[in-house]
């Protein structure tokens, strides 16, 4: 018997998604004080907090004006971008909804009478028909929180930008609060958000499915699809927009031109900076949410046919959305170290502030969930395990939970380590451009397959016990806690994009060099815990899609996987292949539409009078335009692909054939994503260890405009779609796949196959 009671976990999950919202608006508001405005008052104490410009004689009245200008440029830009594309996606959900309800509608032609249910024998279950309108509605749920999470970290990215810059003239530890306050919006938001929404939902279809708790989180699963599908479409679209202005004004304003990065005589560097909070923010907070949503949903739907199920316990069915709870509170405290407990004073105290935050969050968050196993789980229990029913503890499961939290952290380091410039393996990728672009490609390529290895052991040994002790339920708990501190990954993450954005506005509004250098450490810094959070989504989701595939195969009355059978083996080998056909897809896609940037930008340099002198003004909004028109145009191909497959294969070839094609993908999807995103962060702090010039080795290989930095942006270049846009998008491909073939899988049990049936 576990020692909280079903009333406190009802008023516990809500209060600690409640507590996140109200961290998120307090957050917000102390953002919110950093006037966007030239101050009035003349005030000499005023005067004497805020501008150090004045000193080098710069107008404080021009600067501010001329940052508030180019932030609503960018938010304006953003804006309109996320409308447009969900105007599209919003019609292919629509029309995808309408497929969930046909397909499994028909399960049982569409009778409204209860069937029997496929877990418990001589029970009776909820029609088919009505679980065809719940996952429809949960879909369409989960897709609607995606967009919400994805639109409303965009918006706080855009307001924070420009703030971030002018408190950087105020000292760089200021700059940095701002900027990790505004990430932690973001953060709390999210998780906050997709936790209370589950929640809700699975509240209010407890209503119809009353003791169907079977039938009831068979129907919950739409809404980690729902989150997966939009965010698949704001990564691959987001990302073709960011890396096609990105690679345009590199090419043109660094290589050929020789201006500096963010130079506002640059026509691509509006587009640039928008594409950051499309792709960068509003992409990768829909991935995370998605990968959030999927892992609770995988392990509810193995928790509702387990003991927890079967004797509606309901404080042992609600321990993923417990466990969630907890990494609320436990990321708050966490947060309060780096805006509150301790103070920036330099930039070299930056990086390990940031990395500080995942060590002290995953120790806090270790103890957390000891504390929450305890209380809510009773001292032994049984889990669902391929027609089974497996024993399993309580501190056996509080293992699962800890092994996934802690492999998170250690591929974070391993990660980190591959793509900070203060290591080596990015200083012999940086070394390398002595000899030109060919010999930095390959060291940076190589750099990317090995940078696997560490990440792979350590999922397979997560796997590995999460499974001995606690069957496929082990592995959705461990995934979940990869993903309870999202709430803190995602503030990191998000203060990379804002901090980015901050050093293009400098640049823009004509700051000074100091200003900039600042601007650039918190970038510099940002860019490496990028990294660690592309590590983490990657990780979480190839747990993620294994939990998702072992309900699936549950759900499908799959016993065994037989790699030797030929149904199984031709998916295997597909799926393997489908990785690299969607990296195809999306990187040519990238390629077009650089290819129109790159001859847009010459174009204007050539034919506008004064632009290289700076008297002329280029036309940022037809560079806008292209990265709009090119990635809307761009991101339907690759998300069909992702999309349909399950449901062609499954119709036509069956469930051994699908599951083969799950196993493939999974197997090739993840390593060919942290290569991809390893790689192209290599690349790009290379790039900036260049320019930087910290120390000795930097210097002798600068300075900007040498030939060796030349060689070092021509690699940052053919990373920047590999690390933005194909390697972030794969891990949504493996669990999208997963999630989508298990909410068919009544369907793909009853018709599927229906080639072999054939011959």
């Amino acid at each position: 018997m576990a020692i909280l009671s079903d009333v406190a976990t009802e008023a516990l999950i809500p209060l600690a998604a409640a507590v996140g919202i109200a961290f998120a608006i307090a957050q917000w508001v102390l953002v919110s004080r950093v006037k966007l405005a030239p101050s009035s008052g003349r005030d000499k104490d005023v005067l004497a907090d805020s501008l150090i410009e004045e000193e080098e004689g710069l107008n404080d009245h021009d600067v501010v004006v001329r940052c508030a200008e180019i932030q609503r440029a960018i938010a304006e830009g953003a804006t309109s971008f996320l409308f447009t594309e969900y105007r599209y996606v919003g019609g292919f959900m629509c029309v995808f909804a309408a497929v969930i309800f046909v397909f499994l509608g028909s399960v049982d032609g569409f009778s409204t009478q209860s069937r029997p249910c496929a877990y418990s024998e001589g029970k009776q279950c909820k029609p088919a028909l009505f679980n065809a309108v719940f996952s429809t509605v949960s879909f369409l749920l989960g897709a609607a929180t995606s967009v919400v999470s994805g639109f409303l970290g965009m918006k706080v990215a855009t307001y924070a930008n420009a703030r971030t810059t002018l408190e950087a003239r105020k000292g760089v530890g200021r700059a940095f609060v701002t900027a990790f306050r505004s990430g932690a919006v973001m953060g709390f938001l999210l998780a906050s958000s997709g936790l209370l929404v589950l929640y809700v939902a699975i509240n209010l279809f407890q209503l119809y499915y009353g003791d169907d708790w079977e039938g009831l989180f068979e129907s919950i699963t739409g809404y980690g699809l729902g989150g997966s599908s939009m965010a698949l479409f704001g990564r691959v679209g987001g990302g073709i927009y960011t890396k096609a202005a990105d690679v345009g004004a590199d090419l043109v304003g660094k290589v050929e031109r020789n201006i500096p990065e963010d130079d506002p005589r640059n026509p691509a560097v509006i587009a640039d900076n928008v594409g950051d909070n499309v792709g960068d923010i509003a992409g990768m907070g829909s991935d995370l949410f998605g990968s959030y949503a999927e892992s609770s949903c995988a392990a509810l739907v193995v928790a509702s046919i387990s003991s927890f199920g079967v004797n509606h316990d309901f404080t042992g069915m609600c321990y993923p959305l417990l466990v969630s709870s907890v990494g609320i509170v436990v990321c708050l405290v966490t947060t309060l170290f780096a805006t509150d407990f301790f103070e920036i004073k330099d930039v070299k105290q930056i990086e390990p502030a940031l990395k500080k935050q995942l060590i002290i969050s995953t120790a806090l968050m270790t103890a957390g969930i000891a504390l929450i196993t305890w209380l809510a789980l009773p001292a032994k229990f049984t889990i669902f395990n391929f027609g089974e029913q497996k024993e399993v503890t309580n501190w056996g499961l509080f293992l699962c939970v800890a092994i996934g939290l802690w492999a998170g952290l250690i591929i974070g380091y391993v990660t980190e380590y591959y793509t900070s410039n203060a290591y080596s393996p990015v200083q012999d990728v940086a070394d390398a451009c002595r000899t030109g672009a060919a010999t930095n490609v390959i060291f940076g390529l190589a750099l990317g397959y090995k940078s696997v290895i560490i990440p792979i052991f350590a999922i397979a040994v997560g796997i590995y016990v999460s499974f001995t002790v606690a069957a496929m339920y082990g592995i959705a708990v461990a995934a979940l806690g990869m993903l309870s501190t999202i709430a803190t990954g995602l503030s990191i993450d998000a203060y990379g994009p804002i901090s980015d954005n901050a050093g293009g506005i400098a640049e823009m509004a004509g700051m000074s060099h100091r200003i900039r250098e600042r601007t650039d450490a918190l970038d510099a810094a940002g860019n490496t815990t990028a990294a660690i959070g592309k590590g983490f989504a990657i990780g979480s989701a190839a747990l993620v899609s294994l939990a998702l595939f072992g309900a699936f195969v549950s759900r499908a009355g799959v016993k065994v996987v037989d790699v030797l059978s030929p149904k199984v083996i031709i998916g295997l080998v597909s799926g393997a292949m489908l990785p690299y056909w969607f990296s195809a897809m999306t990187m040519k896609s990238v390629g077009r539409a650089a290819l129109e940037m790159v001859e847009e930008v010459r174009r204007q340099f050539a034919t506008i009078p004064g632009l290289m002198e700076g008297t002329g003004k280029p036309d940022y909004a037809r560079c806008v335009k292209i990265s709009t028109d090119a990635s809307i145009r761009q991101m339907v191909p690759p998300g069909a692909l992702v999309m349909l497959t399950p449901l062609v294969v499954g119709t036509l070839l069956g469930v051994h054939t699908l599951a083969g094609v799950l196993t493939g993908a999974l197997v090739s999807g993840v390593q060919v994503a942290i290569s991809a995103s390893n790689t192209g962060g290599a690349w790009d702090n290379a790039k900036k260890y260049i320019e930087a010039g910290a120390s000795e080795h930097a210097r002798s290989l600068g300075p900007k405009g040498s030939d060796c930095h030349k060689a070092a942006v021509i690699g940052d270049t053919i990373g920047d779609p590999l690390k933005d846009t194909s390697g972030p998008s794969l891990n949504i491909l493996i669990k999208l796949m997963a999630v989508e073939s298990l909410v068919f899988a009544p369907f793909f049990a009853a018709h599927g196959g229906i080639l072999f049936k054939l011959f």
